[in-house]
């Protein structure tokens, strides 16, 4: 296996903070390693870090870094700004992806894939090049002529990620609970389309950040991590997605504060 990613004792906190000390931090003391082609999943519950590490990952300026290191694909990225790491192959999806009035989906890929590989396609070339994953997507082909997110359900802002992630061709996807808020007819729609990328581009590394199994049943993660008070805590299987959904975050809990 090649090393893609690698986090070690990342320690972060909110930049907006005034004589913050390390107690503050949320993100104390994370390490993990993904290789190329690997899905890891990232469980915790409400107020462990999780969306915290999707944001310090992509170098979220809402988030100071006060230790530890990031590397991707051999390259200390720690300081690197978002779009640098964007570039760079890393590719988020949000949680709760931003409306942008005014720019239609197709503008913004249009701009992201020449940022991101400076391939300048026509707009008529783009809109031929992504119908097939819109199709994939269960999207209509006039989706691309809406403003991004402006009115959008929770599966449509979803599927616009995974839309965005095939068109884009990151090396690594941290996907920010990409199941929030999505019924099972979504959530597998969503889950097709993750796993029709993978087939495309199977080094491409994947961090999914969730609360639930189901996504993970959908994809079958080589990794389980628990997070914990800012700290994986746990890593194994999907035998540890099971016994989580059995037991809850209590015993890991327990874990964390020994």
């Amino acid at each position: 296996m090649t090393e893609l990613f690698q986090v070690d004792g990342l320690r972060a906190r909110p930049a907006t903070e005034q004589g913050a000390t390390p107690a503050d931090d949320i993100l104390r003391g994370l390490s993990l390693t993904v290789d190329a082609g690997e899905i890891h999943a990232i469980m915790g519950p409400n107020g462990s870090g999780k969306s915290t590490l999707g944001s310090t990952l992509l170098g979220s300026p809402e988030y100071e870094v006060t230790g530890g290191s990031v590397h991707f694909r051999g390259d200390d990225v720690t300081d690197w700004p978002t779009e640098e790491r964007a570039k760079a192959g890393m590719f988020l999806a949000f949680q709760y992806p931003q409306e942008i009035p005014g720019v239609s989906v197709i503008q913004f890929l249009r701009q992201a894939l020449s940022a991101r590989k400076g391939i300048d396609l026509s707009v008529l070339e783009l809109r031929l090049a992504t119908m097939d994953w819109m199709t994939r997507l269960g999207m209509d082909s006039s989706f691309v002529d809406r403003y991004l997110n402006e009115g959008f359900s929770g599966g449509e802002k979803k599927r616009n990620e995974i839309l965005q992630m095939a068109v884009l061709e990151p090396e690594l996807a941290i996907l920010d609970e990409t199941d929030s808020g999505l019924d099972i007819d979504a959530l597998r729609i969503v889950a097709q389309g993750i796993r029709e990328v993978r087939a495309e581009r199977p080094g491409m590394g994947v961090v999914l950040i969730t609360h639930y199994q189901r996504l993970l049943d959908e994809l079958q993660p080589d990794h389980v991590h628990i997070l914990v008070d800012g700290r994986i805590v746990r890593s194994g299987g999907m035998e540890l997605a099971e016994q989580l959904e059995r037991d809850g975050y209590e015993a890991f809990k327990a874990t964390a504060d020994a």
